[in-house]
């Protein structure tokens, strides 16, 4: 039987952990976690990382495997999860991999430029922005020089933006341009299953999940992060909005619905980026019985 990887992909909150759990266990696999931040052990509320619970029910990896001064970008991910899944295959056939992170995806699927890496004073330099001037001053910039990769990118993460600044910097051409999408082929099969449903359901579920992410600790977690606050994981949607507050910027209800507003921006993006995956095939959160029914008859 051919080797396979089964994408699960989709916007935050649409029940990808969920899915990927329940197809691990049809088909006696593990799962590879492709969000850009749960692989940090730091962050644990605010990623919406699986309950304790779910990590004991199928063996996740890349979730809690590093810590927040850890450079980590989509070219190490690639690397690490290449590694990860030729090793899983020697004792599966399937392997699960969920996520919201396109870029993490397509490094899997497609490949990751090794795009030119820039000099520790530039980036300094928008680091220093970042914490004078903020994230919209880095968006604004990104937008003005690369429209077609601030239409893509994850406008919330400092590190995106960041990067594709730096490459401009280094080399006074766009990251956009510098991609050479050129697909790396695979030794290995690749499927891929996107979820959605009805937009209203999808900010409900947001809504529902930055509440709970509060009952939980959230607050509590980001002020024990404070002397971390100058890393870049930490400027990130959930974080951001809770240093704002506890820096008296805002008051508690407002930060809250800062984060729920900016996570459905995030969620909108995911789609946008998803949508333009020809090979994706879409399904609703509920439609398990479908989803195997349509992996058994290709696998």
């Amino acid at each position: 039987m051919s080797k396979t990887l089964i994408i699960i992909a989709g916007p935050t909150a649409i029940g990808k952990t969920s899915l990927a759990i329940s197809l691990a266990k049809h088909f006696k696999t593990e799962i590879i976690s492709a969000d850009s931040r749960q692989f940090y052990r730091e962050m644990n509320i605010g990623t919406a990382k699986p309950s304790e619970v779910e990590l004991k029910e199928v063996k996740h990896h890349l979730i809690n495997s590093h810590s927040i001064l850890d450079q980590f970008n989509a070219g190490d991910f690639e690397k690490e999860s290449i590694e990860l899944i030729n090793k899983l295959f020697l004792d599966h056939d399937q392997v699960i991999m969920a996520g919201g992170s396109g870029l993490f995806i397509n490094a899997v699927s497609h490949g990751f430029d090794q795009l030119p890496i820039a000099s520790e004073e530039i980036r300094t330099y928008f680091n220093t922005i970042l914490e004078e001037k903020g994230i919209k001053f880095l968006q604004d910039r990104l937008k003005k020089i690369d429209p077609v990769y601030y239409k893509e990118v994850d406008i919330f993460n400092p590190q995106r933006i960041i990067r594709a600044l730096e490459v401009f910097e280094s080399t006074g051409k766009t990251f956009s341009s510098l991609r050479t999408n050129i697909k790396k082929q695979r030794p290995f099969n690749i499927v891929k299953i996107g979820l959605n449903t009805d937009r209203n359901i999808v900010y409900e579920r947001i809504n529902l999940r930055v509440d709970q992410m509060i009952k939980d600790g959230l607050i509590e977690e980001v002020e024990g992060l404070k002397s971390f606050r100058h890393l870049n994981p930490l400027n990130t949607v959930g974080y951001s909005e809770i240093f704002n507050y506890l820096d008296g910027k805002s008051n508690r209800e407002e930060a809250i619905e800062k984060i729920k507003q900016n996570t459905r921006r995030f969620a909108k993006r995911q789609l946008t980026w998803f949508k333009k995956s020809e090979d994706i095939k879409w399904y609703k959160p509920d439609e398990l019985e479908p989803i195997i029914q349509h992996l058994n008859s290709i696998l």
